[in-house]
């Protein structure tokens, strides 16, 4: 791999390039962005060079996709006409199985879905850090089995290691099950309880009286709409259930409250919140 082409030099996009670099990649970095991010991005040295998609495509080995959901589905297409023949092109976003089915149309490059589960509340390249990735999931949901066996592929993998990332592999629809939960589940309970407590008669005072668990509690709450609004419109099904088993399991926690202890549900909850800490 000697160019990567980074279509949305953001967050993510910009983290990955600062990440690539950290780990002793030595080819070019391109990145794909408006006017104003390019200039940012070249003011940090997060990339080489800003060029137009079909210039930056043409030269990529890999082509990473860091842009929002409906940005990434709009991509796609035109990288048959851009991409280079046997480039690797991967993206970032936070639902698979759209992205999926629209990679899965390329013919002249090759298609692998990723979605690195890292992120901060701040966003743009300004905010992006070599060390985003260490430690974290990253996760990969290859259409087939032998998506994962191909040399861009496993280059692709080598250097996912290489930024400290965990890679995990699941297909797109396990993928889009299991983030509703761990991931867009969490945001939504965030927002609900910010939101809840905003809208009291005592906010001023609750917030006045807060200590870091309510600060912990909201953190995901100041997310951007902007980004959140893709991502539950194209994971409205699993996301649904995730919702429906969370308000079922409150209900009947109320229930118990009303009648009984919850020291068993203190239990269960240390359990998992140990195996979560622990599985880091």
């Amino acid at each position: 791999m000697e160019t990567v082409a980074i279509v949305g030099v953001g967050l993510i996009g910009g983290s990955f390039a600062l990440a690539l670099r950290e780990a002793g990649f030595g080819g070019r970095i391109l990145g794909v962005s408006s006017e104003r991010t390019i200039a940012e991005a070249l003011r940090h040295r997060v990339i080489d060079e800003g060029l137009t998609l079909d210039r930056a495509c043409e030269q990529a080995d890999l082509i990473y996709l860091a842009g929002p959901i409906h940005s990434i589905l709009d991509t796609i297409p035109q990288l048959d006409e851009y991409a280079r023949e046997g480039a690797l092109v991967t993206d970032a976003g936070s639902t698979k199985q759209k992205i999926a089915a629209a990679g899965a149309k390329l013919r002249r490059a090759q298609f692998l879905g990723g979605h690195p589960m890292a992120g901060k509340e701040t966003r743009g390249v300004q905010a992006a850090e070599a060390r985003l990735f260490a430690g974290r999931p990253y996760l990969l949901t290859p259409s087939r089995p032998s998506d994962m066996e191909t040399p861009a592929a496993l280059d692709f993998l080598a250097w996912i290691r290489k930024i400290g990332a965990v890679p995990r592999v699941l297909s797109p629809d396990e993928h889009d099950r299991i983030v509703a939960h761990s991931s867009h589940l969490p945001q939504l309970l965030s927002t609900a309880l910010s939101g809840t407590l905003g809208k009291h008669p005592d906010s001023e005072q609750i917030a006045a009286a807060a200590g870091p668990g309510l600060v912990d509690s909201t953190r995901l709450a100041l997310s951007g709409w902007d980004i959140w609004r893709d991502i539950l419109e194209t994971n409205r099904p699993s996301i649904l259930e995730a919702l429906d088993t969370f308000i079922a399991e409150a209900q009947a926690l109320r229930a118990r409250y009303v009648t009984s202890e919850l020291e068993a549900d203190f239990a269960d909850g240390k359990e998992f919140a140990l195996r979560l800490r622990n599985s880091r």
